[in-house]
This record gives C-alpha cells, sequence and structure tokens, in this order.
C-alpha cells in the first residue's frame, strides 16, 4: 500500500520538486517500519521571535500503530543567514529552490525518522525490553507567548522543547510542575525534548481537583 504524505510549506514558495523529494524519501520509510499509517511533511523557515540560528525547519509526523512518532531536523545555518539577512535569505532560497541546503535538511529529517521508526518495530515485536521505564519530567519554565518551555528532568536536567513537540495539542494546558513523558533527541543547541506527552496520572488528578472544585 502506497503511503500517504501530506505536505506542508510555511514561510517558503511551495515547490514540485520539494515535494517529489519528500515523496521519494518518505516511500522508503516503509522498509524500516511497514505498517506506517500516515506522513505529514512541514518543510519551513521561522519567523525571527522563533528560535534563532536555523533556517529551515523540517518536521515529519508519522501516525503508527500505536501513536504517533514526531522528527524535527533544525539545521544550524546561522552564520549564513546574518551575512544576507533573514527576508534577503528566504527570497535567495526561494528563487534558487531547488536548493543543496533545503535537499539536506530533507535527507537528515528523514535518516533520523528512519532511525526512530528502526527502533520502533523493534520495541513492537519485542527485541527490545518493553517494561523499560518512559522518562518523566516536570515543565520548570514556560514561554506561552514565544511558544516553548522547558522541562526538568528526574537528574536535575534541563531540556527545551517546543509547542508542536507537546502531543494532543496539550502545550495551552501546561503549566508549571505538570508532569509529562517525553523523547530526547538531538537538537541543533544540545539535547532537547520531542513527543512530549501530558502524564496520564498528571491529567487524571487535575481532572479530579476542577470535578471536587465546582461540587463545593
Amino acid at each position: 500500500m502506497k503511503l500517504p504524505v501530506q505536505v506542508t510549506f510555511r514561510n517558503v514558495e511551495p515547490s514540485e520538486i520539494v515535494e517529489k523529494w519528500i515523496h521519494a524519501e518518505a516511500a522508503k520509510l516503509e522498509t524500516f517500519y511497514n505498517k506506517i499509517m500516515s506522513c505529514r511533511v512541514t518543510v519551513e523557515i521561522p519567523h525571527h521571535h522563533q528560535r534563532k540560528g536555523s533556517l529551515y525547519h523540517i518536521r515529519i509526523d508519522l501516525t503508527v500503530p500505536r501513536g504517533e512518532l514526531v522528527i524535527k531536523r533544525e539545521p544550524n545555518l546561522a552564520a549564513r543567514s546574518r551575512q544576507m539577512g533573514e527576508a534577503e535569505m528566504k527570497k535567495h532560497l526561494e528563487v534558487n529552490v531547488p536548493h543543496k541546503d533545503l535537499r539536506l535538511s530533507i535527507n537528515h529529517a528523514f535518516k533520523a525518522a528512519a532511525r526512530r521508526l528502526r527502533d520502533y518495530g523493534r520495541r513492537q515485536r519485542g527485541d527490545v525490553k518493553t517494561h523499560e521505564s518512559v522518562p518523566v519530567a516536570r515543565v520548570s519554565r514556560l514561554h506561552e507567548d514565544e511558544g516553548y518551555g522547558f522541562l526538568t528532568t528526574d537528574d536535575g536536567r534541563e531540556l527545551y522543547f517546543h509547542q508542536s513537540s507537546v502531543l494532543h495539542r496539550g502545550f495551552p494546558r501546561m503549566q508549571i510542575g505538570t508532569q509529562v513523558t517525553f523523547v530526547e533527541e538531538q537538537g541543533e543547541k544540545g539535547p532537547q525534548a520531542s513527543t512530549v506527552r501530558i502524564a496520564r496520572s498528571y491529567g487524571a488528578r487535575q481532572g479530579a481537583q476542577l470535578t471536587t472544585a465546582s461540587s463545593s
């Protein structure tokens, strides 16, 4: 069965050539795990108020039988952006698509997706111990207007996360102290959290508190 692929461009001129690259890379993913239900890819040049140091953001959302895998690629092209200026750089890239930096970003994003799928498939087959504990952390800082925050892990480390990495559109429900599970991955500036999910136990407690408050 051909994998359904949806491509979205944000602040980037749509390109048939880029879409063909993405569809070709997406087709390869089924060799690593053949039960992918859908693939959504976003190609974006972030606004200047988002994390600096990246020109292209490539996000891949893969729907699999028991959940969703989120992969983000944020290559570091800060020096080039500073030299040309954001507006000029964006115009230059749109005029010169296909652009080697965009092609490279897409390739790297799909290589990361392949690794995640391979690991996911191994866990589903039982090749990896399924009782391994899921990393848990708590929200320690929130920048709601900017759309990002930080988690503090059980071992005291602080990890960046973006609102787009929070599953089920849970970012607006977050507050300081919210307990979450997450997947740690290597970002542009070091380790960061992806596939962030509000812990069920925390959500249940919050719901119970609201119910008690409304009935009192």
